[in-house]
């Protein structure tokens, strides 16, 4: 495909997203009539302008959701799924154009999007299935005085914030039980990626969510806006991915209003090498891991702990693929890696690296930001890193492999529990024995076992320690957004 027909392409798929807030069932502008520009960050250009939300088209959206509300929850559940199933569908028809603008909008090349277009579809799918199964149970007290009914409930007018690293799947994860359950919602998607949950909410609308069900407000106002929601008496859970600074602040408002929250928070994963691992998949394993949507993954591996033993061989497997990659627009063919998603990251990655290579670390291939249009950083591959680096601390969120070697057993598991973050781990080894005792003595919600991406709908995503409140996904996911009733009746034999 030639130059000018990709940048038509494009062109054309920008212009059919929608640009106003969706309220009520209604795109329109924001109240002040205020818009904020949409970066491609390969090149800096903009690509778009939308809707910027004040205070009141929050309250607005709020409004909407909780009228909505009584006549959603009382929906058949078969009728909910139905709904999702045929949002699922649509996704999946239009697999291509939801792709290509995530990569446009983010950065990632093109076949990680389309990956990502089949992992958040399937949150759709999962819970089009999941709403027919909320259950309950029934039987008698202890004393055989009463009998006890235990049903499940929709919790409420939902608020769901999304991250900008996956805006279809972030969405798709959080709206799908919301809507399974019974209950309304008002997303607000970050401000750096919002293109990809709009188009998802027009196909919502087109797969048939009654008006109200799903409200969408994009803002560059994003903390007076998520305040006013979060304050408001009529909102009843809160579900946040993001920064666990972030998360912090949000847990303190959301106290106020004893909101029910889910919270997906920061990472520093541990990726532990044994020497009893089987190299050649330990290898394509910290590929997977570290650089799957150019690093920026809560789930990307953040500390490559590898036996002494094979540390340099390790080393220099990785290195040698990675060397071998190819950045660029995420559009173009055989591209690996894709600009990190602004300036920010760049600089941040870059200060990381550098504290790590004056610290002792040295660079095996990389290490630096490229000479070149758009915010790119060269995949980078560092050994021997000293355990008082602050990429040992601290959340990547970039395109760093940083390996440490370690000695023994113990000494691998004190250093990977040795964080505030516990979402998730990854552990290669070919012993059975071993791979249980790292299922129980990792401090991490998921973990992979000879496998470099853990995650799937059927199952629960979350974290321990200060990575989060919650579960995302599974059986697990739709309990998030109910309320459990006990009632008490009296014997019917008395």
């Amino acid at each position: 495909m030639s130059d000018h027909t990709t940048a038509d392409r494009e062109a054309r798929l920008l212009a059919s997203v929608p640009d106003g807030l969706l309220i009520g069932g209604r795109w329109r502008a924001a109240s002040d009539g205020g818009t904020f520009a949409v970066h491609d960050p390969s090149d800096g250009s903009v690509v778009a302008h939308v809707a910027s939300a004040t205070v009141a088209d929050g309250t607005a959206a709020l409004d909407a959701a909780a009228a909505a509300f009584p006549a959603w929850s009382r929906t058949p559940a078969r009728e909910r799924a139905e709904t999702l199933r045929r949002a699922f569908d649509l996704l999946t028809a239009r697999a291509d154009d939801v792709a290509l603008l995530m990569t446009i909008e983010m950065g990632k090349p093109l076949a990680e999007s389309r990956a990502e277009v089949t992992y958040g579809g399937e949150f759709l799918r999962w819970f089009s299935e999941q709403a027919t199964r909320v259950q309950g149970r029934y039987g008698p007290n202890p004393e055989g005085t009463g009998r006890m009914i235990v049903s499940q409930h929709p919790v409420g007018p939902c608020f769901l914030i999304t991250p900008w690293n996956f805006p279809l799947a972030m969405a798709t994860r959080k709206i799908a039980p919301a809507l399974a359950a019974g209950c309304t919602v008002v997303v607000k998607p970050a401000s750096l990626t919002p293109l990809t949950t709009l188009f998802v909410a027009q196909l919502l609308q087109e797969a048939g969510v009654p008006d109200g069900v799903v409200n969408v407000i994009t803002t560059k106002a994003t903390g007076p806006v998520s305040e006013a929601i979060i304050r408001d008496p009529r909102l009843r859970k809160l579900s946040f991915t993001g920064s666990t600074p972030v998360g912090r602040s949000l847990l303190e408002l959301a106290a106020g209003g004893v909101l029910r929250t889910s919270m997906e928070l920061g990472g520093n994963a541990p990726f532990v090498v044994f020497d009893d691992a089987d190299l050649d998949a330990a290898v394509d394993g910290a590929l997977a891991a570290k650089f799957r949507n150019i690093g920026q993954a809560c789930t990307a591996a953040n500390r490559f702990l590898v036996h002494r033993s094979v540390a340099d061989e390790f080393a220099r497997r990785v290195t040698e693929r990675v060397s071998s990659f190819r950045t660029g627009r995420g559009t173009q063919d055989g591209v690996t890696i894709g600009p990190l998603i602004d300036e920010d990251a760049v600089a941040k990655a870059d200060e990381l690296v550098t504290d790590a290579v004056h610290r002792g670390a040295t660079v095996r291939t990389g290490g630096s930001p490229l000479d070149r249009p758009g915010t790119f950083y060269a995949a980078t591959v560092l050994s021997d890193v000293p355990a008082d680096s602050r990429l040992m601390r601290e959340e990547i969120f970039g395109p760093v492999l940083a390996i440490v070697p370690f000695d023994d057993e113990d000494e691998a598991v004190r250093l990977a529990n040795d964080t505030e973050y516990g979402l998730v781990s990854y552990v290669y080894t070919q012993s059975l024995a071993r791979g249980q005792r790292m299922i129980e003595r990792l401090e991490t919600g998921m973990m992979g076992l000879n496998v470099g991406v853990v995650s799937n709908a059927a199952a629960p995503f979350g974290g321990w320690k200060q990575s989060g409140l919650g579960r995302e996904g599974g059986a697990e996911g739709i309990a998030e957004y109910l309320e459990t009733k006990y009632t008490l009746t009296a014997d019917p034999f008395a």
